[in-house]
């Protein structure tokens, strides 16, 4: 799990807004611009590349 001090530190690499924890667990979001970044292993992977953009 990841800690709320580590998640209130991340942001999106694009946009530079705060993502949040999807309800899941598996990912984080932001809202701003809908990446979906994964998380493996309880480590986000906040890279471009590996984001997807959610439709809705």
């Amino acid at each position: 799990m990841i800690s709320q001090d580590l998640l209130d530190m991340l942001v999106c690499p694009v946009c530079k807004k705060p993502v949040a924890l999807n309800p899941n667990g598996a990912s984080l979001k932001c809202a701003d611009c809908r990446r979906v970044y994964p998380i493996q292993d309880d480590i986000p992977i906040m890279l471009v590349d590996a984001a997807t953009i959610d439709p809705a």
